[in-house]
């Protein structure tokens, strides 16, 4: 059941907030009485048992729990009458449980069935406080501070929204740049990571185009707008998850779809008995009998045995019905870059001149890569512990070329290999190689090639090939580097299908299209450029340990391991699960059916009906409690 079961979805909260004020009150306050009650229950008990002379005591502790739960699930009764609706048909049900239940004295059933509704609406209702995370996560990257540039040449801080196009803007090392637009001076290292998905950062000059949000890392360059506000690139981001929020259907439940046949049914059942039998307590055992204990736990107690055995595993599942969602994916679209990748780079291949020893050669290289804060000069600076590295002398850095120092042997130099050659090093022919290719120099002679790359993880052909298994068999790298760098992964991996240098919206496009063909695709990614993908799929995964917080609130499951072979053990975790809550709501109708059929004959009297219904709820509970011994593999 969807939290609209008991209101209305209220509208989106407003950006830099996950929900209103009157929200967090509102679920709030169900949580609170929802917590008191089921501690009164469990006291009732209690009393009941220890205490048998105390009867009359347990039975008001139950009465004050069904009276805190069951009040606001009469107020929703109340308003569905006034205004029809298919939800509002499952809260008129179960208010007629209660009343059956409070009429008969069961004051235990009584406040157990809207216990157990709200925690249904608890769980999922986080799909939707997810969403507003992503959408304000977003909202943070683009309220940013600008520095514009005027006719007369002096500089004014404004707010990046007061930007129009045509303005220029300066941007320094460690900003974020304000708007869409065109490098006009300068050069520098880019971080569009958030835009494009891609590793190394981008080597920006006159003429190249820069987004929104991402990160200036170098030299100050000079921006001239061209696009500002919703109309960017990350804007436009927003834009379409808001929307993809919007028209996303919701789930509904086999209880809603069949409530109002049921309530009438209940009651004509109840009425007819009255009739023939001129008995009350015929009646009121239909009445208790019909009690739907049973069928509402049937999926809030089995989504809670598989939250937490999801949880015990590492992966974090948002909403009970994305549990059922995955059970039915059948193809997998990914993303590279930190999803099948490390998301860092590091050394592939080391290729020294003739007579260099590949210790020192590394130690050099290590030694000067230290002082720059470069990615690759990071890769190449991790090669060897600090205790191990020399000391350099002036190292001076230039923005996306290299780094030079002195050392006791000479100048040193690390960097592209025009930026070795243009400082009079002989440099041979470079390796192919579809990464970064850098090259170190000592004393005016060419020591070597580092050949860096970000590597596939090392379970990712174990997690694909187990996908394939469960029958994913359609698998599909996304990303937005380069062709040949994808095409690489995908043939280490045993990946068939690439799109590669693609954008957010041509992410969504392929998701679209995978949907359109009758699939439904597990999605999953890390990044901002994920995160209108990850929405549109049928399921949405991110990578928990490195992901970004707009990945991670889009999502509909977080794998905070980051480890790729949990990808099968959610979806062989969500097929037990729906196994289960199918089983558990053939139990529920079946035992159901059998206690009011007797009860209409006149077999027994309420306290009858009471607990014969009670045994359906208990092997429901039972059953949903087989999934607690889920194991990791062979499931």
């Amino acid at each position: 059941m969807t939290a609209a079961a008991c209101c209305p979805a209220p509208p989106l909260a407003a950006p830099g907030a996950a929900l209103t004020s009157a929200e967090r009150r509102r679920l709030g306050t169900r949580l609170a009485l929802a917590a008191i009650a089921a501690g009164l229950l469990v006291l009732s008990v209690v009393t009941a048992l220890l205490v048998p002379g105390q009867q009359p005591v347990a039975e008001l502790i139950a009465g004050i729990a069904a009276v805190l739960v069951a009040a606001p699930v009469f107020a929703e009764a109340w308003a569905s009458l006034k205004s029809p609706s298919l939800h509002g048909l499952t809260d008129l049900l179960v208010a007629a449980a209660v009343v059956a239940a409070l009429v008969v004295g069961d004051l235990e059933s009584a406040a157990l069935v809207p216990l157990a509704m709200v925690v249904g609406h608890v769980l999922e209702e986080r799909s939707l406080i997810g969403s507003r995370e992503a959408i304000s996560a977003l909202t943070g990257l683009t309220i940013t501070t600008a520095r514009r540039r005027a006719a007369d040449g002096s500089v004014h801080e404004l707010p990046a929204a007061a930007l129009t196009v045509g303005d220029v803007v300066e941007v320094r090392p460690g900003d974020r740049i304000p708007a869409d637009g065109v490098v006009r001076e300068g050069s520098s290292s880019v971080d569009a990571s958030s835009i494009t998905g891609e590793s190394v950062p981008q080597e920006v000059a006159p003429g190249d185009g820069v987004h929104a949000g991402t990160i200036n890392l170098h030299g100050g360059i000079a921006v001239a707008v061209t696009r500002t506000g919703g109309d960017t690139t990350l804007g436009r981001v927003a834009a379409l998850m808001r929307a993809a929020e919007a028209a996303k259907p919701p789930i509904t439940r086999l209880l809603e779809r069949f409530a109002g046949h049921y309530l009438v049914f209940v009651l004509l059942l109840a009425s007819g008995t009255l009739f023939v039998t001129g008995s009350v307590d015929a009646m009121m055992a239909v009445l208790v009998a019909s009690c739907p204990c049973a069928l509402v736990l049937a999926a809030p107690a089995t989504a809670v045995a598989s939250l937490a055995v999801a949880g015990r595993l590492g992966v974090l599942v948002k909403g009970t019905a994305f549990l059922e969602e995955l059970a039915d994916v059948d193809a997998l679209i990914i993303d590279k870059t930190g999803t099948l990748t490390l998301g860092e780079l590091r050394l592939a291949r080391l290729d020294v001149a003739v007579g260099e020893d590949p210790l020192g050669v590394r130690v050099l290289a290590a030694s000067l890569a230290a002082a720059s804060s470069h990615p690759v000069s990071r890769a190449v600076a991790a090669l060897v512990a600090p205790a191990e590295r020399v000391a350099v002398r002036d190292p001076q850095e230039v923005g996306g070329m290299g780094v030079s120092g002195q050392v006791d042997a000479g100048a040193l130099l690390l960097g592209r290999p025009a930026f070795l050659a243009a400082r009079g090093i002989v440099v041979p022919e470079p390796p192919l190689h579809d990464g970064p290719i850098v090259g170190l120099a000592c004393a005016g002679r060419f020591l070597g090639f580092f050949l860096l790359a970000d590597e596939p993880r090392a379970e990712a052909r174990e997690a694909l090939a187990s996908l394939r298994t469960l029958g994913l068999t359609h698998q599909l790298l996304v990303t937005g580097d380069r062709r040949a760098v994808a095409e690489r992964v995908a043939g280490q991996l045993g990946l068939d299908a690439v799109a590669a240098e693609v954008l957010p919206e041509q992410k969504l496009d392929r998701v679209l299209e995978s949907v359109a063909a009758g699939r439904r695709p597990l999605v999953v990614g890390d990044g901002i450029n994920d995160a209108l993908a990850l929405k549109a799929g049928a399921v949405g995964v991110a990578m928990g340990a490195r992901g970004s917080d707009i990945a991670l609130a889009s999502a509909d499951i977080v794998l905070m391991s980051g480890d790729l072979r949990r990808l099968a053990t959610a979806v062989r975790l969500s097929r037990a699960c729906r196994r289960t809550i199918n089983v558990n709501v053939l139990i529920g109708l079946g035992w159901t059916a059998v206690v009011v059929l007797g009860a209409a004959a006149g077999l027994y009297g309420p306290v009858g009906a009471v607990v014969l219904h009670n045994v359906g709820t208990l092997a429901v509970m039972a059953n949903a409690g087989r999934l607690l011994r889920f194991a990791e593999r062979g499931q």
